[in-house]
This record gives structure tokens, sequence and C-alpha cells, in this order.
């Protein structure tokens, strides 16, 4: 008989917590279809993806400053990395174990990152606790 399998590996509370403040930032700024996905068990490179879409390049490069303002403020991080910020089309916030993409929507629709990472698990982010 072979042993039972392990349970998939699941993101830390705290990159869920640092997802979460960074999903709300992206919200309070306006951004639509705002997604927090766990992809911990299914990604060697990070824990958690947020995805949101902004109308305008002018409004996904504010979603990215409020996500880093967010970030540093509430729980003193700063992203490894950012990428995008000049073009707006796709802003990404590298923050080690939670990477932020915020995109335009014509290039949301084209890269379809939750299609591509569908195995991973979507997180409650909207009532879900967060550091005051």
């Amino acid at each position: 008989m072979s042993p039972p399998l392990p349970e998939p590996r699941r993101a830390d509370a705290e990159s869920v917590e640092l997802a979460v403040g960074a999903a709300r930032a992206a919200d309070a700024k306006g951004g639509s279809d705002v997604v927090v996905l766990d992809v911990a068990s299914v990604s060697t490179f990070c824990d958690v993806f947020v995805i949101a879409s902004g109308r305008s390049d002018r409004q996904v490069r504010t979603m990215a400053e409020e996500v880093e303002a967010e970030l540093r403020r509430g729980w003193d991080r700063s992203p490894l990395r950012i990428e995008g910020l000049d073009h707006g089309q796709w802003v990404v916030l590298d923050y080690g174990d939670v990477v932020v993409h915020l995109f335009d929507l014509p290039t949301r629709d084209y890269y379809t990152l939750e299609r591509l990472w569908a195995d991973g698990v979507r997180r409650a982010w909207v009532l879900a606790p967060v550091r005051s």
C-alpha cells in the first residue's frame, strides 16, 4: 500500500495578509476584477499572486503607487523589483512571496493569468482580516 499523498502546499498567513493588503490598495484606486490567487502548490518562485485591472495606463500606475505605499506603510515591505511602470499596460511588483500584477484591460484579457494558473486557489480578500 502506498503512503498517502501530502497535502498541497499553501501560502502562509503572512503572505496571504500581505496579498490582501495589496488587493485592498488596488481596489481603493478603482481596480476591477481583483483576484488573490494562492499559487504556492504550483509555483516555486512565489506563494500568492494579486491580479487587478485598470481602465487606463494612468490608473494602472496609480494602483501600483498605492500598493507600494500601503505595503510599505502597513507591513514595512518594499518590492524587490518593479517592472512595467513606464508603460502602464502590465505592472509587476515583486515582493518575493507575493507578486502583484496590475493590467490594463486588453493586456489582462490577452495574457489571462488566472487561466494559466488555474490550479491555484482563489482566496477571499474583501472581508478577510488584515492588520490595522
